[in-house]
């Protein structure tokens, strides 16, 4: 008789539990027509949130503070590259999508692999898409999520606190 590995089968154990927050995007379209169809207000936010810190943390709080389903859209490593650099993100995708996973605030995280978020946007239909104040009004998602009813909220930063920031301080450490 094979006695399987009880660790690797118990289904509360971390790599189980924080898939049931995951949101494939061939998923994505029927996840969005169930939670709409439930009558539940949609707030979203997309960013690489890499190297996660607590100006991050405050921006998701706040959204996640502002409808019933809050969902995360990270950018792919790809995606990610694709506008930050061959050398980001620094912490790759899968560890990332575990990481917004288990923050209690979060009731989904999606990933997309496309340079901006608005194909992503034109499926979900938020009816909230927050981002930070730095990216102003204005901002490239506001035609999509405007279109489809929904409006744009816009949180400030945390002074002090970006991934870039971070990064060049740990670099000024190792001199």
């Amino acid at each position: 008789m094979v006695v399987e590995n009880k660790k690797a089968c118990d289904k509360t154990s971390w790599k189980f539990f924080h898939r049931s927050k995951v949101i494939e995007p061939s998923e994505l379209k029927e996840k969005i027509r169930e939670l709409k169809c439930a009558h539940k207000r949609i707030v979203t936010t997309n960013g690489s949130f890499d190297l996660l810190h607590a100006g991050h943390l405050h921006t998701l709080y706040e959204a996640s503070k502002l409808g019933d389903v809050f969902i995360v859209a990270l950018n792919s490593d790809a995606s990610g590259q694709s506008y930050k650099g061959p050398e980001r993100p620094i912490i790759p995708c899968h560890y990332r999508v575990q990481m917004m996973a288990a923050l209690s605030f979060v009731d989904f995280v999606t990933i997309f692999d496309e340079g901006d978020p608005r194909k992503l946007l034109e499926v979900i239909a938020p009816d909230i898409h927050v981002n930070s104040a730095e990216y102003g009004e204005n901002c490239i998602e506001k035609s999509v999520v405007e279109s489809r009813g929904g409006i744009i909220k816009l949180i400030e930063k945390v002074d002090g606190l970006s991934t870039s920031q971070v990064i060049k301080r740990v670099l000024a450490c190792t001199k």
